[in-house]
């Protein structure tokens, strides 16, 4: 079976003065504090769900 891809996020941005739906966003991705980075699988939700907030997290390789 071949390894499942994964993708590194950082978060870059406060979510001070951001609305909650961006909060919630951040929070379903597992981030909650300035440059932390989570590793999460590469797939269509976590895709979409960086879409919605690009000023606030990035992709790291």
């Amino acid at each position: 079976m071949a390894k499942a891809k994964t993708v590194k996020i950082k978060q870059i941005g406060s979510p001070i003065r951001r609305p909650e739906s961006q909060r919630k966003i951040l929070i379903g991705l597992g981030l909650n504090k300035m440059h932390k980075v989570v590793e999460l699988q590469d797939t269509a939700e976590v895709r979409g769900a960086v879409a919605k907030v690009p000023h606030l997290v990035e992709i790291v390789d």
